[in-house]
């Protein structure tokens, strides 16, 4: 298994940044451009859970935006030959005590002319827990 090759983390390590920063900002655009657009999609969130992109996108347009204090944590990328991979972090911010686990799965779907080299979430999932 071809397991974190420099040009592939490259793309994945900015599309994830690419993601972050549309969070914080609530760019919902790039959000959802960012997630994959299909039925398979899920996303499991703090409180909430969706199945498909169409869920995705409306829950997107309606949640509360992340609080800009956001500041990640031992973030781990690990690429699987050139079409796959997945990014898990911690996070906390200045409204909560408690401490943010999100993962997520990515993959490559299709190219693009966008920098992002085709790169989708295909799955997400966010849950807090008091800190250890």
């Amino acid at each position: 298994m071809d397991v974190n090759r420099p040009e592939v983390m490259a793309q994945v390590c900015a599309a994830f940044v690419d993601y972050e920063r549309a969070l914080v900002a609530n760019d919902i655009d790039v959000m959802n451009d960012l997630f994959w657009h299909a039925p398979q999609t899920v996303r499991y969130g703090i409180a909430e859970i969706q199945h498909g992109g169409d869920a995705v996108r409306a829950w997107r347009a309606l949640c509360e935006p992340v609080a800009p204090s956001r500041r990640l944590h031992r973030t781990v990328v690990t690429t699987f030959g050139t079409d796959y991979a997945t990014v898990s972090t911690e996070f906390t911010n200045d409204t909560t005590p408690l401490l943010g686990r999100q993962m997520q799965t990515w993959a490559r779907i299709g190219t693009s002319s966008d920098g992002r080299h085709g790169w989708k979430i295909v799955a997400a999932h966010v849950s807090m827990m008091p800190p250890p």
